[in-house]
């Protein structure tokens, strides 16, 4: 499984996005992005906007952000 989540140290909704996958026992990478918005090339690259978090799932083709969307698809895709 090949997930990536794109987040800010800090952030409270990253933090239930880093948990739910914890909890879940669901194997991810985490890259850690810049405080500033307009330093989030990589986020913009692959979500084409600059907040966090963002979820990368490769293997379904799949990227999204805000934490209630990704939190509903990891209760029933991931988990």
């Amino acid at each position: 499984m090949s997930i990536t989540l794109y987040a800010l140290d800090g952030c409270p909704w990253c933090e239930k996005v880093h948990d739910a996958l914890d909890d879940d026992g669901i194997d991810y990478e985490t890259i850690w992005v810049e405080g500033l918005h307009s330093e989030r090339d990589e986020v913009a690259r692959v979500s084409n906007q600059r907040a966090v978090p963002v979820l990368v799932d490769e293997d379904h083709g799949v990227t999204m952000a805000e934490s209630a969307n990704i939190l509903e698809y990891i209760d029933r895709t991931l988990a």
